[in-house]
């Protein structure tokens, strides 16, 4: 019975696709920001600045937990 309801969890995670568009808009929101950066020399700086805030940001809320 176990082994059938590990299969089962397995199968469902696979099937799963909640929250995919948003993953995928982000890593297209991500690619938009290095090709801006890499074209667009002033803009690398706000970029960095942004992802630095991200980091800090994260970093703060992943030491809380």
């Amino acid at each position: 019975m176990n082994m059938i309801y590990k299969t089962t969890w397995r199968l469902r995670l696979w099937k799963d696709t909640h929250g995919q568009d948003l993953i995928e808009y982000a890593l297209l929101a991500g690619f938009v920001a290095v090709a801006a950066g890499a074209t667009i020399p002033p803009v690398a700086d706000n970029i960095s600045t942004i992802y630095s805030k991200i980091t800090s940001t994260m970093s703060l809320v992943g030491s809380q937990s």
